[in-house]
């Protein structure tokens, strides 16, 4: 059985790592969101109001994507050694469950719901009919924020050892 002794003081626990992963996918998710609304058609359609709420309302599934996909991979792949071991087996398996949502999402949004739509000016993937900033956006922001979860040192947040 791997420890924290075994690896080294400095060496993350896996509550702290999640809880450093759920804080950069939040932010980054923001920074995206507000970065590509201006794809979508609620950007010449909407008032600033409804532009508002859309990014909120999208950080939030964001994040709830985020944990859910990060929980199932740690589930199915991960083990106690996590994390240090098996890292890259959970974020790609992660990575992958995010991607296949937002493929579903985007079907669902887009075609069956009318919820959404992309503007002109949007990059559409041909065999997914998906946009290519979402897609994007669940292979970058993930990886971001899991490696940066893993490698931030603990004193960075003002944690103080054993905190």
């Amino acid at each position: 059985m791997t420890s924290a002794a075994t690896h080294g003081a400095s060496a993350p626990d896996w509550l702290l790592v999640l809880r450093r992963y759920v804080l950069f996918s939040a932010v980054a998710h923001l920074v995206w969101e507000i970065g590509h609304i201006p794809l979508y058609t609620i950007w010449l359609e909407g008032t600033w109001g409804e532009i508002a709420f859309a990014i909120v309302h999208c950080t939030g599934g964001d994040i709830l994507i985020a944990m859910s996909t990060m929980l199932l991979s740690l589930f199915l792949v991960g083990d106690a050694t996590w994390p240090f071991e098996r890292v890259r087996r959970v974020l790609v398996v992660a990575v992958a469950f995010g991607v296949a949502y937002t493929v579903f999402s985007e079907w669902l949004n887009i075609v069956v719901r009318a919820a959404w739509a992309y503007r002109e000016i949007m990059p559409v993937v041909p065999i997914l009919d998906a946009g290519l900033t979402p897609l994007l956006q669940w292979v970058i922001v993930p990886t971001f924020a899991y490696l940066a979860a893993l490698r931030l040192p603990r004193g960075a947040l003002g944690l103080r050892p054993g905190a």
